[in-house]
C-alpha cells in the first residue's frame, strides 16, 4: 500500500484530530482548503462558505464528540470541511454528481450528518428539539448558523424558545458578514457593532487576561465584569433571549476557537459563541469577491487553479427576467422589485444599480418579502418580487394571507429556479411551486416556453391587476422553437398551438414545452405526428383548447417539470372531470412522488421520465409502436 500522501489522507474519523499538533493542524487546514478547491474547479459546489469554516469546523470536532453529539448545520453549504474530516475524503471526488455524495449534509451517508440541511435559519429549532430529548446531561447540541440565517424569522423563534427553556443547547454564530451576498438589514448593523467596538473587546481581554494572573478576581471580579458588560450591552440581544454570550472570536485561530469552546463546552443552559472568519479563506479570488465566490462555475475555479476550460456564457432565463424588470421599471416608477438575501442570483442586482431607491434586499426572509410586497402594493407601488421555487415554499402562508385573500393585489411572483436544478439536488428542486400554489384562489399560474416568452409573460403580468407567479428554471433559454404559426400573445389561461397532429396530443407547460417539441421531432421518424401544445396556464387551463383535444385525439399526454401530486397535470384531470371529457385518454408526466437526487439537469429529467426521449418512448407505447 502507498504512504498516505498528505495528513488529509490519514484522517478517517474526527478522532484522528485530536492527535495532532499545533503545527500539524494548520498544515491540515491548508489541504482541505486545497482539497476543496481542486474538486470544485471540476464539480462546481459552493466554495467560499467552505473555505471560511476550515479551522472553525476542525475546533468544533476536536473538542466535541459528534460521534455521540450532535453537530447540526445551518443551510449546510458550508460541510465541505465536515465531510472531509468524517471519513469522506476518498469519495469527495463525486460530490454533486449522480451517485456521489451531497453538496449538504445527508445522514444516509455519515452518522456525523443529523439533518439533510438546505435552507436557512433551521438549524437553532433542530438543536433545541436535540438538546431537549437528550436532556440534562446528554449529548451537546450545537448549532453552526451564519451572520445571514441567524436574522432569519425562525431562527429569533427558536432562540426565544431556547431562552425560555433554558435548555443545553450552543449556538456558533459564524460571522462572515455575508450569507450568499452581502448580509443586510438591523441585525447585520449590530454584529458589525459586535465586531468593532473596541472598548468591549479591550475590557473582554483585560478580564481574562486579569483573572489569569490574579486567581482570587473570581466570582466578584466576574459578576463585576458582567455588569459593565451588560451596560456596555456587546451580545445584548441575545442575552436579552436568554442566551451567555462570548465572543468575538477569530475564526482562523485555532488556539483561541479550542479555548473558547473548551470553555463553554460544561456550561448549561443556551449559550451563544461569536465566531468572526472570512468567507473564502485561502483562496484569494473567493475573498476579494466573495458573492461570486459562493458557488461558482467549475470553469472559473479550474481558470484560478490553471487548468483553464473556457466555457462560453449562455443566456439564461435569469437574465431575460433581469433585463425585462429592469426595462419595465425604467419606464414605469411605480415598479418595485423585492429579493429575499439573492440580487446576484435573481438578477435583481441589475435594478438595484438601476434604480435603488425601489429595489429592496430583506434578507433571508421570504414570507416577509412576500408580505411587504402586499403592503407596497396597497400603497400604489407595483412589485416583482424574485424568489427561487424551494425558498418561496416558506412563503405559501404570506402568498395566501396577505396577497390573494385581499383579492386586489397586484403583485409579479418571478420564480426562479423552477423544476429540477442539477446538482444541488433535492434541498433545491424548484417543483412543488404548481401544486402548492394551485389551490389559493386569485392567483394565476402561468410557464413561458423560451426566453422570449418569459418576457412577454411578464409585461402582461405586471399589467395583470392581481397577483401572477411566473415559474422558469435554472436553465439557458432554448432557441426558437419551429412553428408554422406566428407567437400567440398571452391572454389569461389561453395555449398555443405549436404543430397540429393526430391521435396524440402533447400538452406542455413551461420548460417542457422544448422536450415535448423534440419528442415529437422523434416520434415523426415513426411516422408519429402529435399534437404539441404550449399550455403556458396551469391556472387557469385552457378548457375549450383542451377539451377539443379529448374529443379529436386518442390520447392526451401531459408534461410537466413540477410534481405530478397536485400539478398541471392534476388540472387537467380535474378538468376533465368538471366538463365531461374522459379522462381515460389521460396520460401525466412529471416529477414523481419522490425526492430527486443530485446530478445534472438532463440526467434528472430522463430519470423522471420528461426528457424528449422518455417522452417519445412513453407514446410508442401507448400507440403500440
Amino acid at each position: 500500500m502507498d504512504a498516505p500522501k498528505s495528513l488529509l489522507d490519514t484522517i478517517r474519523s474526527p478522532a484522528d484530530l485530536r492527535e495532532l499538533d499545533r503545527a500539524q493542524l494548520e498544515r491540515l487546514a491548508g489541504e482541505v482548503r486545497e482539497r476543496i478547491t481542486q474538486v470544485v474547479a471540476d464539480r462546481g459546489g459552493h466554495l467560499a462558505s467552505s473555505l471560511g469554516v476550515v479551522e472553525l469546523t476542525i475546533a468544533l470536532h476536536r473538542v466535541f464528540d459528534f460521534s455521540r453529539d450532535r453537530l447540526v448545520f445551518d443551510v449546510g453549504h458550508q460541510c465541505y470541511p465536515h465531510k472531509l474530516l468524517t471519513g469522506r475524503n476518498e469519495a469527495f471526488d463525486t460530490l454533486r454528481t449522480r451517485g456521489g455524495i451531497s453538496g449538504f449534509p445527508n445522514p444516509k451517508e455519515s452518522p456525523y450528518d443529523v439533518f439533510i440541511a438546505g435552507h436557512a435559519s433551521t438549524a437553532i429549532s433542530t438543536a433545541l428539539g436535540l438538546a431537549c430529548a437528550a436532556g440534562p446531561g446528554g449529548p451537546r447540541a450545537v448549532a453552526l448558523v451564519g451572520d445571514g440565517a441567524i436574522a432569519g424569522g425562525m431562527a429569533f423563534e427558536a432562540m426565544n424558545s431556547a431562552g425560555h427553556m433554558g435548555a443545553d443547547v450552543l449556538v456558533v454564530l459564524n460571522d462572515n458578514e455575508m450569507s450568499i451576498s452581502k448580509t443586510v438589514g438591523g441585525m447585520s448593523r449590530y454584529l458589525a457593532r459586535l465586531r468593532t467596538d473596541p472598548i468591549y473587546n479591550d475590557l473582554r481581554k483585560e478580564a481574562s487576561a486579569l483573572s489569569e494572573r490574579v486567581p482570587l478576581f473570581g466570582a466578584i471580579g466576574r459578576r463585576v465584569f458582567e455588569a459593565v458588560r451588560h451596560t456596555l450591552a456587546p451580545g445584548g440581544v441575545f442575552e436579552a433571549l436568554g442566551f451567555r454570550y462570548f465572543g468575538p472570536v477569530d475564526g482562523h485561530d485555532l488556539g483561541e476557537l479550542e479555548t473558547i469552546l473548551q470553555q463553554v463546552k460544561g456550561l448549561t443552559g443556551p449559550v451563544l459563541v461569536h465566531v468572526l472568519t472570512r468567507k473564502g479563506e485561502g483562496h484569494a479570488p473567493a475573498v476579494a469577491d466573495p458573492t461570486s465566490y459562493h458557488s461558482p462555475s467549475s470553469a472559473r475555479v479550474a481558470a484560478d487553479v490553471g487548468r483553464p476550460s473556457p466555457v462560453p456564457k449562455k443566456v439564461t432565463y435569469t437574465d431575460v427576467a433581469s433585463e425585462t424588470i429592469l426595462r419595465l421599471g425604467g419606464g414605469d416608477d411605480r415598479i418595485v422589485s423585492i429579493t429575499a438575501a439573492m440580487p446576484e442570483g435573481t438578477g435583481l442586482v441589475r435594478c438595484a444599480c438601476a434604480w435603488p431607491d425601489r429595489c429592496f434586499d430583506v434578507g433571508i426572509c421570504e414570507g416577509h418579502a412576500v408580505t411587504f410586497a402586499a403592503g407596497l402594493a396597497r400603497g400604489g407601488k407595483l412589485p416583482i418580487v424574485a424568489i427561487y421555487s424551494t425558498f418561496l415554499q416558506r412563503a405559501v402562508d404570506s402568498v395566501f394571507h396577505d396577497v390573494c385573500l385581499q383579492e386586489t393585489i397586484p403583485m409579479v411572483l418571478c420564480i426562479d429556479r423552477a423544476g429540477v436544478v442539477g446538482s444541488d439536488g433535492p434541498t433545491h428542486h424548484g417543483v412543488f411551486d404548481i401544486a402548492m400554489l394551485r389551490a389559493i384562489p386569485n392567483l394565476t399560474l402561468c410557464a413561458p416556453r423560451d426566453g422570449d416568452e418569459l418576457a412577454a409573460m411578464i409585461e402582461w403580468a405586471a399589467g395583470a391587476g392581481g397577483p401572477v407567479a411566473v415559474r422558469y428554471p435554472r436553465a439557458p433559454v432554448p432557441a426558437p422553437l419551429a412553428s408554422r404559426s406566428p407567437r400567440a400573445p398571452i391572454e389569461r389561461g389561453g395555449a398555443e398551438k405549436l404543430i397540429e397532429g393526430t391521435d396524440v396530443a402533447i400538452v406542455a407547460y413551461g420548460a417542457s414545452v422544448k422536450e415535448a417539441h423534440a419528442a415529437a421531432g422523434e416520434l415523426g421518424k415513426d411516422g408519429v405526428t402529435p399534437t404539441v401544445v404550449n399550455a403556458r396556464f396551469a391556472k387557469p387551463i385552457d378548457a375549450g383548447l383542451f377539451g377539443a383535444l379529448f374529443e379529436t385525439h386518442r390520447h392526451v399526454v401531459t408534461v410537466e417539470e413540477g410534481a405530478i401530486a397536485g400539478g398541471f397535470g392534476a388540472a387537467v384531470l380535474e378538468g376533465a372531470a368538471a366538463h365531461g371529457w374522459d379522462a381515460t385518454k389521460a396520460t401525466v408526466l412529471g416529477v414523481p412522488d419522490r425526492f430527486v437526487a443530485q446530478g445534472t439537469r438532463q440526467e434528472q429529467l430522463a430519470e423522471c421520465g420528461i426528457d424528449a426521449a422518455a417522452i417519445a418512448a412513453k407514446i410508442r407505447d401507448l400507440v403500440g409502436r
